[in-house]
């Protein structure tokens, strides 16, 4: 079967080089710093800055939802998507750097890849000097030190296609995501790679406290995957279960899941006033 970008005459686009500057990195030109407290989400592969649009509505008055617009989607939907860890981290490290929303106290969430990436991140803060996240909330990934044991980005069209059905990413209506999906192969194959090539580098633990969420179906985040990033933080980390599969948070557990977001937060919240 022909890749997905060979089903049409038109040759695929040329990519851009990947934009310079916080902007590009931020859809939500507002991600300033105004007395809230800055929550960066980082999608899942494959995912966009959409996943949160309306995060913002739910958590409150003082928590700044701020979605990262990764390249190869959105507005940046012609730029090259990473394929490594390490440039995509320090870009995006310094872009947060760059808009000062890591001049105070911020949170990060990630969902599956967005999670390592967004430990990566705060590790790379630390390294440049900037505080670590006042809370970091890891979502449907096992911990760091546990990647390398997949090759997902090597499958086939057609066989990663099944994946992303299998583990119920292709949403409820599942002609719409198929349609969806043949459009994003590519980026999906690039974070894919970003994910299958990640080796964990030691290095002291974070000092902050985490939240690792995850769903009791999801396959390829067990419990036990998710309970081993205590060995990253030597603050306190909170365990919480939810009910679906790898994308519990767009189905049926999204009001929990934001429930508990608010519960974490409310502290931090509390301190910024």
């Amino acid at each position: 079967m022909p890749s997905t970008h060979l089903l049409t005459d038109r040759p695929p686009a040329r990519p851009r080089p990947r934009a310079s500057g916080a902007d590009a990195w931020f859809p939500d030109q507002r991600a300033a710093r105004d007395g809230r407290l800055p929550l960066i989400c980082l999608p899942y592969a494959g995912g966009t800055a959409s996943i949160y649009r309306d995060w913002a509505g739910e958590l409150g008055p003082d928590v700044h939802v701020v979605p990262v617009l990764l390249p190869g989607r959105g507005l940046r939907g012609r730029e090259e998507p990473y394929t490594s860890m390490r440039p995509l981290a320090q870009d995006l490290a310094a872009a947060i750097a760059e808009r000062g929303l890591a001049a105070g106290r911020y949170a990060l969430f990630g969902h599956s890849m967005g999670a390592l990436v967004a430990y990566e991140v705060a590790c790379r803060l630390r390294s440049l000097g900037l505080p670590e996240p006042a809370h970091l909330f890891v979502s449907g990934s096992k911990a760091p030190h546990m990647y390398g044991d997949r090759a997902d980005h090597l499958l086939a069209d057609p066989q990663l296609r099944q994946l992303v059905r299998d583990l119920g990413g292709l949403g409820p209506d599942e002609v719409t995501g198929e349609a969806y999906l043949l459009h994003r192969l590519p980026v999906l194959r690039a974070d894919l790679t970003v994910c299958d090539r990640y080796r964990w580098t030691p290095r002291p633990p974070l000092r902050c406290p985490a939240t690792a969420l995850g769903a009791s179906g999801d396959p390829i985040a067990t419990a036990a995957q998710i309970d081993a990033w205590r060995e990253h933080t030597t603050g306190s980390l909170l365990r919480r279960e939810l009910t679906g599969g790898h994308f519990y948070l767009t189905g049926p557990a999204r009001p929990r899941l934001l429930a508990e977001l608010r519960r974490d937060l409310a502290p931090l919240t509390a301190a910024e006033d």
